[in-house]
């Protein structure tokens, strides 16, 4: 009897990353479509990271956050997508001197809208440092009610020390919010370890624990899953290749593994696209259902 994959669970995708080039000329009419496709050209974490900019930069207040929101909520249902976790980065909102009462009311009316289930995930910025990522759970655990679902920590993992945020994560934590931390996705399996040391529920990418088998150890005895991004890996130069790729070993070793899409527009890829590069890694239609099973298994209920 044939398998029947049903990839209809995104745990990782960023809003700001979901604006494809189109969307971009839409939002900043300076732009020419090519102009708009060269933001995304690089070949390093770093130049992924001014792509991330340049696109969060075009999200000039609500209405281009609710048109961004729609967008990816229409690209995702269109690809069978019935649930999702969408990480929503507050702290650049505020890093811009945004409204962030103002630009979460124009995604909640998005998310109210769309053809599928939508939670968040409110994100802060390693590289701004404690104090704002301690406003943003302030303001996060004030609107738990409204959908959020866990707080996160993304940027460049290696800019500031992971106790610089204890705090932050304490307040999240008492508000309810479950912690989701992108960790050893281009640093060393040391960085997932101080995530897992705070309480990390899931881990964003999380590849770097196939260095250290004791940490894959309790990865799998405590069931907290990595959100693998593949195709984000190899363009961010995270992995040199998808041979080199550790999802195959960190699977082999019973990690509970998703497969996401990441920052989908910047990358070129889909949640079921990434589906397609596992098969080319060798996954087999059994383990891959298993993999979008994991999804289905680690969402976090209100």
């Amino acid at each position: 009897m044939a398998i029947v994959i049903s990839a209809d669970t995104e745990l990782h995708v960023h809003l700001e990353g979901s604006l494809t080039p189109e969307l971009l000329c839409r939002l900043d009419p300076s732009l020419t479509l090519e102009e708009a496709m060269g933001l995304y050209r690089f070949d390093s974490f770093g130049g992924f990271i001014e792509a991330f900019k340049a696109a969060a930069r075009r999200l000039r207040g609500p209405e281009d956050y609710s048109l961004a929101a729609s967008a990816l909520f229409e690209s995702l249902a269109s690809q069978g997508v019935r649930y999702a976790e969408v990480i929503f980065s507050a702290g650049v909102v505020e890093w811009k001197g945004q409204s962030l009462d103002a630009v979460w009311g124009a995604l909640r009316e998005a998310a109210a809208g769309a053809l599928l289930e939508v939670r968040w995930n409110v994100d802060v910025v390693r590289q701004f440092g404690g104090e704002p990522a301690e406003r943003v759970a302030e303001w996060a655990g004030r609107h738990v009610s409204e959908g959020i679902v866990s707080f996160g920590i993304g940027g460049d993992e290696t800019a500031r020390p992971a106790s610089e945020f204890a705090r932050a994560v304490a307040m999240a934590r008492e508000a309810g919010l479950k912690f989701t931390p992108h960790a050893g996705e281009t640093s060393t399996a040391e960085n997932v370890w101080e995530m897992v040391r705070m309480g990390a529920d899931r881990i964003g990418h999380g590849i770097r624990a196939v260095e250290d088998a004791s940490l894959m150890a309790v990865l799998r005895e405590r069931g907290i899953a990595l959100e693998v991004c593949p195709t984000s890996n190899l363009r961010t130069g995270a992995v040199a290749s998808l041979a080199a790729h550790p999802l195959r070993a960190l699977f082999d070793a019973g990690v509970m593994v998703t497969l996401n899409s990441d920052d989908p527009a910047i990358f070129g890829c889909s949640l079921a696209g990434e589906f397609e590069v596992a098969r080319k890694m060798g996954f087999t239609e059994m383990e891959l259902a298993v993999i979008a099973e994991n999804a289905r298994r680690c969402r976090f209920e209100i």
